[in-house]
């Protein structure tokens, strides 16, 4: 319980925090203030919640972990109810704030979202980056990595996707944080979820698996 409850908490944070700049303060702190605000809401919950359950707040990266052998599958799933539930909360206190019409800061492709880029591009680049994603998170976390770092390397790193991203996709690398948004907001953003659940999924796969087979061991 104390897990599901953190991970929902933090699953709420990181949409809130994220999506709210963008939609709250989009015009005001640009793309590198809204990628700012993921990166430091992710850094905030790993120090607050990541001692309880390590601060997936991200059903990719608790895939990513199952793969690798740092979870089972029962608490994955345990996860990613919690991910998606605090996901959607989120998306509605910041629809309670702004509006459905807002678009509560979906994701998306195409003509008329972010710099029109197509659906092939979004595919790649969010499996791509949600593998780099994961191999960063499970790297950080290892028994070898430095202690007490992690969330600053999983922050930064999170930013930095956003920096890069944020005119193809909006960025995703999370299915959760997708989800919510696109539920509440529907239409176009509801009709392209799809491509936010599985190529994160897919890419958490990769970033699992490179662990899983001790590629970088």
């Amino acid at each position: 319980m104390q897990k599901f409850v953190a991970e929902f908490i933090g699953t709420l944070t990181l949409v809130l925090f994220g999506c709210g700049a963008a939609v709250l303060g989009g015009e005001h702190v640009g793309q590198l203030g809204i990628a700012l605000a993921f990166g430091f809401a992710i850094v905030a919950m790993a120090y607050g919640i990541g001692a309880i359950s390590g601060c997936h707040v991200n059903p990719a990266v608790s895939l990513g972990a199952f793969v690798a052998g740092r979870m089972s599958a029962r608490e994955m799933v345990v996860y990613w109810i919690a991910q998606f539930l605090g996901a959607l909360v989120g998306a509605g206190v910041l629809a309670a704030i702004a509006g459905v019409d807002s678009g509560l800061g979906h994701n998306g492709w195409g003509p008329g979202y972010g710099g029109g880029f197509s659906m092939q591009a979004a595919l790649i680049f969010e499996v791509v980056m949600t593998a780099l994603f994961v191999i960063v998170i499970l790297g950080s976390t290892s028994a070898g990595a430095p202690a007490g770092f992690a969330g600053l390397a999983i922050g930064i790193t999170l930013a930095a996707i956003h920096i890069v991203g944020i005119q193809v996709t909006g960025v995703s690398v999370n299915p959760a944080r997708s989800f919510g948004p696109a539920v509440l907001v529907g239409g176009q953003a509801l009709a392209q979820l799809w491509l936010f659940i599985v190529a994160p999924l897919v890419g958490a796969l990769i970033g699992g698996a490179i662990y899983r087979l001790k590629v970088l061991a």
